[in-house]
């Protein structure tokens, strides 16, 4: 396990902290990320679209607003998200505290 400090992921505000759980030697080729991310106050994951792979978050605790292909809408913890091949997502923080998810990515 590694973990990556990212500023202005995807275009977004501030940073990410990404903690990979799984290396790519150790994910066959099937998925390209699987990590928990937490996101600061104030801070974002900056819109993105996903082309031959598609990525779903669990929530695990803190408040967001999830950019679903450019609808919003708040999400906290115990909620899924999923976007297709070929979709875009974002997710900012809102609340007071941390925000952290699990992080899925799955080549197609």
């Amino acid at each position: 396990m590694h973990t990556e400090i990212v500023k202005h992921c995807e275009g977004g505000i501030g940073e990410v902290k990404m903690e990979h759980l799984l290396e790519p030697m150790e994910m066959h080729g099937k998925i390209r990320l699987y990590a928990r991310v937490t996101i600061e106050p104030g801070n974002s994951l900056g819109y993105h679209e996903h082309h031959h792979e598609s990525e779903s978050y669990f929530i695990l605790s803190g408040t967001g607003v999830y950019s679903d292909n450019g609808m919003k809408r708040t999400v906290k913890s115990g909620e899924i998200t999923y976007t297709p091949n070929g979709f875009g997502h974002g997710m900012e923080n809102v609340g007071s505290e941390p925000l952290v998810f699990m992080a899925l990515v799955v080549l197609d």
